[in-house]
This record gives structure tokens, C-alpha cells and sequence, in this order.
């Protein structure tokens, strides 16, 4: 049995249970989550290893700890459309002006009508580049807006919407740039992290690189059986990622060949699509912060931004990812693809495992990390698990 560690509040039982389940039948490795209610923390968990390629229990291996941080891959996106967020809240972008606006040198390739918000929800047509970057300039800071700024857009902007794994970082990071003369990650550390208190970083600087667990790829069991057995995709999501030519395969191998995400440098890289870092309790406190106050502090999102970032700007089929999806601005909303807790929750998964949302009708902001990184890229067994558990702590 796992040594679970941490503390929850009466009536949240149910997520410790969860959390100790996934140990013992969904091949959990190490992690931790986090949630609050009503800017309240009432669960406070992590267990396991800090290194994904290590079993619970091993003596050899360094057991996660409370300030364990990890890279949480596209989780990192909700991160990232606050930053736009709270510059529409202060009136420095408008959502409904061309991206060239700000970028002049986006309006290449017949992408002059690509607005702001069609960024934010997957709608700019430019989910894959036509020659993928390597590990080495997908991180330099010039080569990648250089290649999204020249690529011509895979379908007409703004008549559908398709997953932006990859390419997300470098549209929202040099929009930021371009509009506040500061990287994403500067503007994360100074504007949100900082202030808030938060273990989250978008570019881990070096004096905390210590504090990161190793990732490692394990087995994705069926949820609820044991850690060996694998759920079978659908064979046309299966055959898209098999399809070197797909916009699916081309999606997510923007960058080629995959980056290590156990390198120091790649975790120090502003990549604000996929590569963030945080602990569970930093994401969990961090959506707190966008739909309410947290321990006295300040909320980030005026009601009026709460609102434009989890009204639907997409939905149906995702030419990406093959199944259905919704997004609001930056968030993916709460449907049969992403199962949040309910119809007005606002998040982001991690593929591979991560998940962090808010539900502002019940007053739940939820973080979860893992190092054990499973073949799902929007509904992990594991966080489905304690989600599932959350709702029933609520339904007492």
C-alpha cells in the first residue's frame, strides 16, 4: 500500500480514497492534487516517487514530497490564456483584433483576418508547421513565432476549430511579447506566480530545477482494472497518429524529434503550450484565484473575464484530436471529451495525465500532477477518478 500523505477536510474523504485507488489499480508512480472550495483548501495529497520510472515503494528511489513540482504539458495552456485574459481585462488587447495588430509579420500567408480570439480557441488553422522545428529552435525564442508567423493556415481561419498542441506556445508567447515587451514566463513570475504565492513556473529557473520529479511513460490500464491491460484508442484516432501526413500526427510532432522533458533546459524553455511546471497545490490555487479570493489575496478574473473565458468559441469534432471537443478562451470546457464537474467548469488537461480547472457554481478550483505519463491526452483515468471522487465529497 502507498503512504498517502497530506491532509483533507471533513467530507473529502472520497479524493483520499481516489487517490490511493490510483496506486493501487491505475499504475500511479508518484503525484499529488490539490483542491479548494470557496478559496479554501480542503485537500492537500501527494504520494509515491519523484522519479516516474520508479515503483512506489522502491527503497532506492526519493519519495515525492509536498513542494515535488512537475512538468504538466498542456495544462500549462489555461496558465497561458490568463496571461491574454488579464491583458484584455487591463485593455492592452483586444480579442477581436487581427493577431497582426501586435505582429505585423503574422499577416503572412493569407492570415490577415486571424483574430486574437480565434488564437485562444483553437480557430487560427495553424496547428502544424510544414517542416517541423527541431527540440533545439522549437526553445530559442525566434524560431518558432518565425515559423507560425510564415505558415499558411491548414483551414480557413475562424470556420473551424482543431487542437493547437504544439504551435499554441509560440502564437500566445510572442503575442505577449509583442505586446508588453516581456516573455510569457516573465509575465507568469511577475504578474500571477509572484503575487499569488504560486510553485508554478513557465521557464523553471535553476535555483529550482531541484524541486522537479523525473517523467516516464507507463502503461495506461483500463480505469479500474489492473496496471498491465491498455485502453485500445478507436482505430481512426489510432490510424491519424500511425499517419506521418494527418493533421493529428503533424500536430503533435511539430516539434521533431521529441524534446527530453526531463532536460534541465527544456524545463528553463518558455513554452507556454507544454511545458510549464507546478505543483498541484499551485494549480488548484491558481484557478481559486481566477473565480474568487484566496487567504485574503486578489482575484485575477473580473467577473466579466470569468465570463468571456468559459463561454463556448468551439465545439464538434476536433480536426485535431478526432473526437469532440469544446474551448472557451484558452480553456477547455467541461463535455464528454474532458469531463469536468459540471456544465460551467474551466480547465486544462495535460497529456498524459495532469488536470486543473475551475467549477465557479460549486466553488472548486482542482490541480493534479503525475510523473507517470499514460497514453491520454484529454481524459486520464486517474484525474477522471478524483474528479469523480470531488463530486461525490460534494454530493456528501
Amino acid at each position: 500500500m502507498v503512504d498517502v500523505q497530506g491532509t483533507v477536510a471533513d467530507g473529502f474523504e472520497p479524493v483520499r480514497d481516489a487517490f490511493a485507488d490510483n496506486f493501487a489499480r491505475r499504475g500511479e508512480r508518484g503525484a499529488a492534487v490539490a483542491v479548494y472550495r470557496d478559496g479554501r483548501r480542503v485537500v492537500d495529497l501527494w504520494a509515491g516517487t519523484r522519479d516516474g520510472d520508479a515503483e512506489p515503494g522502491d527503497g532506492g528511489a526519493e519519495p515525492w514530497s509536498r513542494g515535488t513540482a512537475q512538468v504538466v504539458r498542456s495544462a500549462t495552456k489555461g496558465v497561458a490564456a490568463a496571461v491574454l485574459l488579464l491583458l484584455h481585462q487591463r485593455g492592452q488587447v483586444d480579442l477581436d483584433a487581427p493577431v497582426g495588430t501586435y505582429w505585423p509579420e503574422f499577416k503572412a500567408a493569407g492570415k490577415e483576418r486571424v483574430l486574437v480570439r480565434h488564437l485562444l480557441a483553437h480557430r487560427a488553422g495553424l496547428p502544424v508547421l510544414d517542416t517541423p522545428l527541431t527540440p533545439a529552435e522549437a526553445v530559442d525564442g525566434v524560431s518558432g513565432p518565425r515559423a507560425v508567423a510564415a505558415q499558411a493556415p491548414a483551414w480557413e481561419p475562424g470556420t473551424d476549430h482543431g487542437y493547437h498542441a504544439q504551435t499554441f506556445s509560440w502564437l500566445i508567447g510572442e503575442l505577449v511579447l509583442r505586446v508588453t515587451g516581456r516573455s510569457v514566463g516573465t509575465y507568469v513570475a511577475e504578474e500571477i506566480a509572484g503575487p499569488l504565492g504560486l510553485d508554478l513556473w513557465i521557464g523553471v529557473p535553476e535555483t529550482e530545477q531541484h524541486r522537479v520529479g523525473r517523467i516516464a511513460a507507463i502503461s495506461t490500464p483500463v480505469d479500474g482494472g489492473a496496471p498491465g491491460l491498455r485502453v485500445r484508442p478507436k482505430k481512426a484516432v489510432a490510424d491519424a497518429y500511425a499517419d506521418p501526413s494527418s493533421l493529428t500526427r503533424r500536430a503533435f510532432g511539430a516539434i521533431e524529434p521529441h524534446a527530453d522533458e526531463n532536460d534541465a533546459a527544456y524545463r528553463a524553455a518558455e513554452l507556454p503550450g507544454s511545458a510549464g511546471v507546478a505543483t498541484a497545490d499551485a494549480l488548484a490555487r491558481f484557478y481559486a484565484s481566477l473565480t474568487g479570493v484566496v487567504d485574503g489575496g486578489r482575484r485575477l478574473f473580473a467577473p466579466a473575464t470569468l465570463t468571456v473565458a468559459r463561454t463556448e468559441e468551439s465545439a464538434g469534432q476536433d480536426r485535431v484530436l478526432l473526437v469532440n471537443t469544446r474551448f472557451g478562451l484558452g480553456y477547455m470546457l467541461h463535455g464528454p471529451a474532458c469531463p469536468l464537474l459540471g456544465p460551467g467548469s474551466f480547465g486544462h488537461p495535460g497529456r498524459g495525465g495532469s488536470l486543473a480547472f475551475a467549477d465557479p457554481e460549486s466553488g472548486i478550483a482542482f490541480g493534479y500532477v503525475t510523473n507517470g505519463m499514460q497514453k491520454n491526452v484529454t481524459a486520464d483515468p486517474r484525474a477522471q477518478a478524483l474528479v469523480r471522487a470531488v463530486a461525490r465529497s460534494l454530493a456528501g
